[in-house]
């Protein structure tokens, strides 16, 4: 690493910093850095880390915040059971596009990541240590460095994986690991009952990058220290990836659990806009009036209507069409699915194709979206549809008054200016998304024979004339050899690839 890491996401601070302790300091701290700012890691043994979770409510930071404790006991009570050892897992994989925070850690307080993991592993007294990182994220070359600086008790390896949505799926981090295609699994298993090395494998604890930075914090000031910042329910910092409209790179801020979402924005330069998403790509939108209100912790965000998810905030200004904004994320959802299951293979698309119709200014248009929306929750293999249909709900009812303006007016008349990403954030500005097409018709030469939706029905629906309507999103990866057929096989040479979004 070298100075150019300073092309890293800014870090604010609000309050007492602890993950970002020391990086007003240095630009990445080593270990004898970290060791410095931090001090030395002290032990714990397997009920005293169960203990030190509990006492301190974590939950993981990934966004599905399910509690550390009860996850640690599982995979105790597995090895037991078993009588086989442990493996511990870092999901520091980033493919949501507009976070930061984990990419931060790794490329910024790497060690901090490697406390963690370790204190679990020797509490655990684990065979070995994985960390999963995104192809060309910061932690592929900062990882990698921070295990050689230290000599750790347990092997630790660093894994690449896809940097796509669907990777960070625990079950697509384990399959990674394992050496398999990085895919949710058809069949949900639990990583405490078959992890690494397959379904027959080690029981293993796997969790997010920052959940392993905050026990690492916590093992070192004792609970009653943790939890004297933030609010008695969900104590301690939270961290945050604010993305601003114009700026290159986001910000991430460090604040005290519960601190005011309007107080965020506004140390990071920016307002509410229209509404802000809170989340991701599995969050919620809020209107600007609840968005400046809303306490920066799950409880809150809940109570406001949203959710809290992996802590992304991107606020929409005043100048863009908030329908066309969440018509592109719902287009980008379809494509970055596993397809493996049917609410993925149709259902996204479908929802994506309605959607479209709301931006269009179809008389019903939202209706059938809730419609579809709610016939793919509870139905998929891994948890995409139901976070897809979530995000497309909260743009209805957070900009009602949009979808009545595109009704009555067939548009709000604002452009669509391309705030929300889709492509994960990278330290390097020249990144662009890659291999991303989509359909195009050449309406002179169709004459509606049908064909392509023979062919490739998730691509292609016909009117009533017989006619094919195509997505604008980019095509699948898992539908590339169906669209190239649809392409090859057109007997009036209508169809054709694009780069996306042209």
């Amino acid at each position: 690493m070298t100075a150019d890491t300073a092309d890293v996401p800014e870090v604010i601070r609000m309050g007492p910093p602890r993950l970002t302790a020391g990086l007003d300091q240095y630009i990445r701290m080593g270990y004898e850095a970290h060791l410095t700012v931090h001090g030395p890691l002290p032990r714990y043994d397997a009920s005293g880390l169960v203990d030190l979770a509990q006492r301190i409510g974590l939950t993981g930071k990934g966004g599905a915040a399910f509690p550390f404790a009860r996850k640690l006991q599982a995979v105790i009570d597995a090895t037991r059971r078993r009588r086989r050892p442990a493996a511990v897992v870092v999901n520091a994989t980033e493919g949501e596009p507009g976070s930061a925070k984990d990419q931060m850690l790794l490329a910024r307080a790497p060690h901090l990541v490697l406390d963690g993991a370790l204190l679990v592993g020797g509490a655990l007294r684990a065979e070995s240590v994985a960390v999963g990182v995104d192809e060309g994220s910061p932690g592929v070359t900062s990882m990698p460095a921070a295990v050689a600086e230290r000599r750790a008790r347990l092997p630790i390896r660093v894994v690449q994986q896809p940097a796509r949505f669907v990777s960070g799926e625990s079950g697509s981090l384990i399959r990674g690991i394992n050496g398999l295609v990085a895919l949710p699994p058809s069949r949900k298993v639990r990583s405490s009952d078959g992890g690494i090395g397959g379904v027959d494998g080690l029981p293993t604890l796997l969790s997010n990058a920052e959940t392993y930075a905050q026990l690492a914090i916590a093992a070192r000031i004792g609970a009653e220290a943790y939890c004297a910042v933030g609010p008695e329910a969900e104590p301690g910092t939270v961290l945050l990836t604010v993305n601003r409209a114009g700026a290159r790179r986001p910000v991430v801020v460090e604040a005290p659990a519960g601190t005011p979402l309007g107080a965020v924005l506004d140390a990071c330069g920016t307002g509410p806009g229209q509404g802000v998403l809170v989340g991701g790509y599995h969050g919620m939108f809020l209107d600007a009036a609840s968005a400046v209100s809303a306490p920066c912790s799950r409880a809150g965000m809940r109570q406001a209507g949203g959710t809290f998810g992996a802590g992304v905030v991107i606020p929409l200004p005043e100048d863009t069409c908030p329908l066309g904004e969440a018509h592109r994320i719902v287009q980008w959802l379809a494509a970055e699915s596993a397809g493996q299951c049917g609410p993925c293979r149709r259902g996204l698309p479908e929802l994506a194709r309605a959607f479209g119709a709301v931006v269009a200014g179809g008389a019903r248009a939202a209706e059938e979206v809730r419609r579809l929306a709610a016939a793919v929750v509870g139905q998929g293999a891994c948890s995409h549809p139901d976070g897809s249909a979530g995000f497309v709900r909260s743009a209805l009812t957070a900009f009602a008054e949009d979808v009545g303006a595109h009704t009555e007016r067939a548009g709000c008349g604002r452009r669509v200016r391309g705030v929300l990403p889709t492509v994960p954030w990278s330290p390097d500005p020249g990144t662009a998304e890659v291999g991303r097409v989509s359909l195009k018709v050449d309406w002179a030469l169709c004459d509606g024979h049908g064909l392509c939706a023979d062919i490739a029905p998730e691509l292609f629906t016909l009117d009533r004339y017989g006619f094919p309507v195509v997505s604008e999103g980019p095509v699948p990866a898992w539908l590339t050899l169906s669209a190239k057929r649809a392409v090859n096989q057109c007997p009036a040479l209508a169809l054709r690839f694009a780069p996306s979004g042209r």
